[in-house]
């Protein structure tokens, strides 16, 4: 029976675990979690019911395939603590943003295959999406457990790898910029006079059902927005205030630091790794 260890039980390594359980891709006794926090680590077992690993070491040695759920920065400890235990037949999943693959196996030193993939918070009501790219020795086989996986917690992307630090900019932040939106959308609100309770529901549901029908509606996201603003209007009115205040310009610029950002990353992990 095929089994699958987390290293790193925070809030993603916690929404993966809870997505494969509730969809049936893994029972719980085919789950091992090891997390250096120990306060994680007993919260998220207990929840779930699951197996605790003495350590990441005894994890990798009790594992078929290895999540890695933790911070870019705790990566190069983490590697040299599990290289030794490390088999080819093993799968390895890094989610830490900014680490190549090409760096984790010359950093492990063996042809171990390796995934990484670029998922999103909303996977903690898996509602996510995540970017997927594989890298050396993957098989059609761990490209079907992949996928289960990531399937568990919302929808998934396939791309070359370079195309993984855009994603990082796009989805992996987007959300922060999202709620930024709808932060000041509901002080807008107050400040017009609806109370803040009404507001934030106003603002979340009018979010929700627009990314619904973007979703569903079949038409362009151009399309939509020509359709709910009437010549004249009131969204005319707020849209050009859009336009005179650059937004295009600002949301782009906020993504391309964003994709900046993790180019740095990237370039800073390698130069360790």
């Amino acid at each position: 029976m095929e089994k699958i260890g987390f290293i790193g039980t925070g809030n993603m390594g916690e929404a993966l675990i809870r997505g494969i359980l509730e969809n049936g891709v893994y029972k719980k006794d085919q789950i091992i979690v090891f997390d250096k926090i120990k306060e994680k680590l007993s919260s998220v077992s207990k929840r779930f019911g699951l197996k605790e690993a003495n350590s990441n070491a005894d994890l990798v040695k009790n594992s078929e395939v290895i999540l890695i759920c933790v911070k870019p920065q705790d990566m190069y400890d983490l590697l040299d603590e599990i290289k030794g235990c490390l088999k080819e037949s093993q799968l390895l999943v890094s989610i830490a943003a900014g680490i190549p693959t090409d760096a984790i196996i010359n950093k492990i030193g063996k042809q171990i295959p390796t995934v990484r993939v670029m998922p999103n918070t909303p996977a903690l009501v898996q509602k996510g999406i995540s970017g997927i790219s594989y890298g050396r020795n993957i098989k059609e086989m761990h490209k079907k457990i992949v996928r289960k996986i990531f399937g568990a917690v919302g929808e998934i992307i396939e791309v070359e790898e370079e195309l993984i630090d855009a994603i990082t900019a796009v989805s992996g932040s987007g959300p922060g910029y999202v709620f930024r939106i709808m932060e000041y959308m509901v002080e807008a609100a107050m400040r017009i006079g609806i109370g803040e309770e009404d507001a934030k529901k106003l603002v979340i549901q009018t979010f929700l059902g627009s990314a619904y029908l973007a979703k569903e509606s079949g038409r362009s996201i151009s399309e939509l927005r020509k359709m709910v603003t009437s010549p004249k209007g009131t969204t005319e009115a707020g849209l050009s205030v859009f336009e005179k205040e650059g937004l295009r310009d600002i949301i782009s610029h906020a993504i391309e630091e964003a994709y900046k950002r993790a180019k740095q990353i990237k370039k800073q992990a390698g130069e360790r790794l």
